[in-house]
């Protein structure tokens, strides 16, 4: 069934009132990251890392940890206009109904199983709408760019590491 003209009058405006709401909240453009955003955040990476991590236990969170402060970094270090950007999609993802509107996630991200994110994660790859498609992009290369930011990593790909001695 196709929705009708005053059901994407609704969303729009529903939509719309959900970004206003995540500008708001995040009106303060560079800073760091709330813990409901590295909650948030976590469950992305364990889902985006799920055949590279451990299974489960104390390493597992260890390494999901160091990734979320590795996104943390390579935030803090874009232009203001894209953190502001950023922190609108996480400030969405962290806000209760939007979760569940946007992600179909309806319990708090620490609750939520590696095949629940991953699916949601799926659902926007793979969707015909052009901004989530991007907004998952934007999980994966800060997930991936994070976790291969970091040297411990680099032996998994038989990465040397950055040339040495050219300068």
């Amino acid at each position: 069934m196709t929705p009708g003209r005053r059901q994407f009058i609704r969303t729009g405006l529903a939509g719309g009132v959900l970004l206003s709401l995540a500008g708001w909240l995040n009106a303060a453009g560079a800073r760091r990251l709330s813990e409901a955003e590295r909650e948030m955040l976590g469950a992305v990476v364990g889902a985006m890392l799920a055949g590279v991590l451990p299974s489960q236990g104390p390493e597992r969170l260890r390494l999901v940890a160091l990734t979320v402060d590795g996104v943390a970094t390579a935030v803090s270090g874009l232009s203001v206009a894209t953190q502001i950007e950023l922190g609108e999609l996480f400030g969405l993802l962290v806000i209760a109904p939007a979760r569940l509107v946007l992600a179909g996630v309806g319990k708090p991200w620490r609750e939520a199983s590696v095949d629940e994110v991953g699916e949601f994660l799926q659902a926007w790859r793979s969707s015909r709408l052009k901004l989530l498609q991007t907004a998952y992009g934007a999980l994966h290369d800060l997930s991936f760019g994070a976790w291969y930011g970091r040297p411990d990593s680099w032996q998994a790909i038989a990465y040397p590491g950055p040339p040495r001695g050219y300068f």
